[in-house]
C-alpha cells in the first residue's frame, strides 16, 4: 500500500513539492516519500486508536468536505511537522504545502478506493493493512458503521474493536 501511496503523492506533488521554492529540489523525492509515509502512519495511528468507524466514514465518502475531516486535519499537521523538521523548511511553508497537497491526495485515494474499475486501492485492503489485522471482517464493520445490523451506527462496535486490539 505504501508504494501505491507514494505514486499517488508523486502524481500530485508538482505545485506543492516539486515546484515549491521552499523545498530544495534535491529533497523532492525524499519529501514525496515522507508525505506518503506520514499519511500511511497517520492512518495506521487512527486505526490503532480504535478510530475504524471514522476511517470507514472517510473512505465511504461521508458526504463532508475532506478539509473539515478531523483525520485529514491530523494528517496535515503531522505531515507539515515532519517535512519542516526533516528538510529544514519553515513551519509555515510546510503547513502550506501539506494543506494544499493532502486534501487532493486523500480525495483521489477515496475516489480510487470506491471505484470498482480501479484495483490499486480497496477499502478492505487499506483497513486490514493499517489495522495490522489481516483477519478483519471489513464487511461486518462497514455494515455496523452504516447501521445495517439494527444496532445503530456504533452498536456492537466497541466489542469488535476490543477484539481487534486486545482490549475488552
Amino acid at each position: 500500500m505504501l508504494d501505491q501511496l507514494i505514486k499517488l503523492v508523486e502524481q500530485n506533488a508538482g505545485k506543492a513539492i516539486v515546484n515549491n521554492s521552499a523545498i530544495p529540489n534535491q529533497h523532492n523525492n525524499a519529501a514525496i516519500q515522507e508525505v506518503a509515509t506520514q499519511i500511511f502512519n497517520g492512518l495506521q495511528s487512527q486505526a490503532k486508536q480504535g478510530n475504524l468507524t471514522q476511517l470507514v466514514g472517510l473512505f465511504q465518502g461521508g458526504g463532508s468536505s475532506l478539509t473539515s475531516n478531523p483525520i485529514i486535519s491530523s494528517l496535515i499537521t503531522s505531515v507539515a511537522s515532519s517535512v519542516a523538521s526533516k528538510f529544514g523548511i519553515s513551519p509555515q511553508a510546510a503547513q502550506s504545502m501539506a494543506s494544499s497537497l493532502l486534501p487532493t491526495v486523500m480525495s483521489q485515494l477515496v475516489t480510487k478506493t470506491n471505484d470498482p474499475t480501479d484495483s490499486s486501492f480497496d477499502l478492505g485492503g487499506i483497513l486490514k493493512t493499517v489495522s495490522g489485522n489481516s483477519g478483519l471482517d471489513v464487511g461486518s464493520l462497514i455494515g455496523q458503521v452504516a447501521g445495517g445490523d439494527g444496532k445503530g451506527a456504533l452498536g456492537g462496535l466497541g466489542g469488535m474493536l476490543g477484539g481487534i486490539f486486545g482490549k475488552k
